[in-house]
């Protein structure tokens, strides 16, 4: 038999690792617990982490009863849904959807290992566009969370090519096993259409002299296929900007236009619409619906929605506002601080 040989781990410079496969202390949380304590006291978010948002908030309107029958739509890391089968007490279940095969196979495990067997968490790897085929199988749902914001995991690891900090594939996929990436999409459409892109999805100021940038640059030949040459490819596009105002205004440009590429990679309106639509088709009577929202485009679909369909009766109560996190999660989790949650009970 062939000795299996030692891996080691990968050294850094500095104090503390600054690169994604350095920190194997903070993507190893139960052997190094004080690692990630240190690292969320700082107000970071540890490596290959999700640190669940408005936990308290949720679980509060949700008002979970053991034997009731819930729906996580976006499973991600598993901290939301965690909590609300520890709510169930054993009794009842909880199912848990994802597009993500990669990061779904991880939460499974630590569900599993932490004692939620099949018979109170069931997941499924679908989009949440397609809840009713869920409910077919599972029935109708007393409780239902839809967190719409992308994964702390996700955005960290650099082969996924969520942030643009970070050098990477320009790839964006929640599902990285199918469909166009954002390097693919961005060579099949055109310099009109990447503008409109980014108005619509991410309200981008600069649109068209980063649409012209960046066609500029393609039709010359050079690459668009990491997160490095469109970061930089914005920065040339706003080069004529003051110089006391242009680091900011990049770095602001930098998160709208990876984030309009996100929502046309995934299709993530489109998604919304169809969640959204079949949703009082799922839910029980008097069932509790709470969404989390990240940005003005995701709140206002839900807004409309919970509003038409509260007129018609389908709803008896809504959020007469949205729910924002505490100032306290929001310096501990910076993440947090778009977040907007709003809600609904199913007549």
């Amino acid at each position: 038999m062939e000795e299996k040989k030692h891996k080691r781990r990968v050294h850094y410079s500095g104090k503390y690792p600054k690169k994604f496969e350095e920190k194997y202390k903070e993507q190893n949380p139960e052997k190094y617990k004080e690692t990630i304590e240190h690292v969320i006291a700082k107000g970071s978010t540890p490596a290959g982490m999700h640190i669940s948002i408005m936990v308290e908030e949720i679980l509060d309107f949700l008002q979970i009863k053991p034997g009731q029958k819930g729906l996580d739509c976006t499973l991600g890391y598993g901290g939301h849904t965690r909590k609300m089968l520890e709510k169930l007490e054993g009794q009842g279940c909880v199912w848990g959807l994802d597009v993500d095969p990669i990061e779904s196979e991880k939460t499974i495990k630590r569900l599993r290992d932490a004692g939620f067997d099949e018979d109170i968490f069931k997941f499924k790897l679908i989009n949440f566009a397609n809840i009713d085929k869920v409910a077919e199988e599972a029935g109708k749902f007393d409780f239902v969370l839809a967190d719409l914001g992308v994964s702390s995991m996700q955005i960290d690891n650099p082969e996924r090519g969520f942030s643009y900090k970070i050098d990477g594939p320009l790839d964006l996929r929640l599902d990285p096993e199918h469909g166009e990436s954002a390097a693919e999409r961005l060579h099949n459409i055109t310099r009109e259409e990447f503008a409109g892109m980014m108005i619509e999805n991410s309200d981008e100021p600069y649109a068209e002299e980063i649409a012209d940038k960046v066609f500029s640059l393609m039709r010359k030949g050079k690459p668009m296929d990491t997160t490095t040459e469109l970061r930089q490819a914005i920065e040339n596009a706003l080069w004529k900007l003051p110089s006391d105002e242009k680091d900011m205004a990049v770095k602001k440009s930098c998160a709208r236009v990876f984030q309009a590429l996100r929502i046309d990679v995934n299709s993530e309106f489109e998604v919304l619409y169809s969640f959204l639509e079949k949703l009082p088709g799922i839910l029980n009577s008097g069932a509790r619906v709470a969404i989390l929202t990240f940005h003005s485009g995701e709140d206002r679909l839900v807004k409309k929605s919970f509003k038409e369909l509260y007129k018609q009766g389908i709803y008896s109560e809504m959020a007469a506002d949205v729910i924002r996190p505490s100032a306290e999660e929001c310096r501990t989790n910076p993440r947090s601080k778009s977040t907007k949650m709003r809600w609904a009970v199913k007549s």
